[in-house]
């Protein structure tokens, strides 16, 4: 018993392509941003580098619609992933995702892709500077530099419309207070409205400001997302100083590239084709006998995914088989199960199986 506690981890790692994911949690960062979180139902290491994004495949009023995303989260956790929305007026992908993504859906998603990244350019020292929701990427940069100790001198300005509108503020105050050479810049664009207190910078970002807030700004690598305008006040600014562009990065969060648009579309119709593909006749049965829910599923499912297909959420903390959150009584049938040591022998003669890492062999019954 004792050796199962250093077996290999059964896990795969991400690579870009066409996944299924689930959203695990719904995070409300300001007053119109939520972030939302992703795993797999089965264990994978989700690594990326810092800044890249991922494509959503979906369907809204019966059309298929594409949307990228960056990923805000760090690959230093990589058992998730995580993307930030701002519900845009008339946005229909936004809003979409505001009124009806939760906890316990399913998404296709397909990437992770994109040069604008810290792997690709590394450097001592960074400027970083984002307009809004185009804090994203240069967060899930920050997020990895802190988490990896990085050695990094680094300036990060951030421009927002108003003190209620600063994403991942706490979050931002938080890690730069713990690291001397992470310095933190806010720039609000108005603080009048609301009775909302602000001490800091005020207006939209200037020379002036960008001189205060780092003297060095032409010695550093530079990273820039937001807004058009935002980005193109900031190149100009670079330009009129001299500054070397080859160090200059920026990433825009408008629509899709239409490379992407077309590598979604292959993949999207290939695996409508391997579907069509499947003989029902392969698929195996999976009952709940508490929830009186049953559903037909692929030799590759594992029994917590048959759950939450049909909304069932079993308990889940690591998806590996390690901490036996997810055990369930098996009442008939055989699996499959391949933990890592998260479920005594004794368990197993009972009939407990770990749903996170069995899979059916077979018309399997379970209690729940």
């Amino acid at each position: 018993m004792t050796m199962q506690f250093f077996n290999p981890v059964n896990t795969q790692t991400w690579t870009n392509g066409r996944h299924q994911v689930r959203c695990v949690k719904v995070i409300q960062e300001t007053w119109n941003v939520r972030t939302f979180c992703f795993m797999a139902d089965q264990p994978v290491m989700f690594f990326f580098k810092p800044g890249q994004f991922v494509t959503l495949e979906l369907e809204i009023a019966g059309q298929p619609v594409m949307r990228s995303y960056t990923i805000s989260s760090s690959p230093s956790i990589p058992y998730s992933f995580s993307i930030t929305v701002k519900r845009l007026s008339g946005g229909q992908v936004s809003n979409w995702l505001h009124d009806n993504l939760k906890v316990g859906d399913p998404m296709v998603v397909h990437g992770p892709v994109g040069d604008f990244n810290v792997i690709d350019h590394p450097a001592e020292k960074v400027m970083m500077l984002s307009g809004g929701v185009g804090i994203t990427p240069l967060m899930s940069m920050t997020r990895w530099f802190f988490d990896t100790n990085a050695a990094v001198d680094l300036e990060f300005i951030h421009c927002a419309q108003a003190p209620n509108d600063i994403i991942y503020h706490r979050e931002l105050v938080h890690m730069f207070s713990r690291l001397p050479e992470f310095r933190l810049h806010i720039v609000c664009e108005r603080s009048d409205e609301l009775s909302q207190a602000w001490s800091g910078f005020r207006g939209y970002l200037t020379r002036q400001m960008l001189t205060l807030m780092a003297p060095d700004y032409l010695e550093r690598e530079v990273f820039c997302c937001g807004p058009t305008p935002f980005m193109k006040a900031v190149r100009q600014v670079l330009l009129e100083d001299g500054f070397d562009m080859s160090h200059y990065h920026q990433e825009s969060f408008g629509a899709t590239p239409l490379s992407v648009q077309e590598d979604v579309l292959e993949l999207a119709e290939q695996a409508e084709a391997d579907a069509e593909e499947v003989d029902t006749a392969d698929l195996m049965p999976v009952e709940f006998t508490g929830s009186g829910k049953s559903i037909r599923v692929s030799e590759n499912d594992t029994i917590h995914s048959a759950a939450a297909k049909l909304g069932l959420h079993i308990p889940k903390a690591c998806g590996m088989g390690i901490c036996g959150t997810c055990r369930v009584m098996k009442l008939e049938g055989e699996v499959e199960m391949e933990h890592n040591g998260g479920i005594t022998e004794e368990d197993e003669a009972e009939g407990f199986i770990l749903s996170c890492c069995s899979k059916p062999r077979g018309k399997v019954v379970i209690d729940f």
